[in-house]
């Protein structure tokens, strides 16, 4: 297994985390289980977009730029509503 392979089990670790984190801060009944989620929740996204960083410098992940038409598509949509 290479480095590649190995931060992408990571990250993809980190997402899965993030959306347990998430669904427990949404979903806990009492202020002091849903701030240890929320807090959980936080600590994970930073740590997420430390490594996407760091693949996207490598090369590893690199985000596709969305077509202004698409973007100003998207945007008028959601202004209307």
């Amino acid at each position: 297994m290479d480095d590649k392979m190995i931060m992408e089990d990571i990250l993809t670790t980190a997402k899965s985390l993030a959306d347990l984190y998430l669904h427990g801060t949404i979903e806990s009944e009492t202020v002091n289980v849903h701030q240890a989620f929320d807090n959980r929740l936080c600590d994970t996204l930073a740590m997420q977009n430390e490594i996407y960083t760091k693949m996207s410098q490598r090369g590893w992940y690199a985000a596709q730029q969305a077509p202004q038409q698409q973007i100003d598509q998207t945007r008028q949509k959601f202004s209307a509503q």
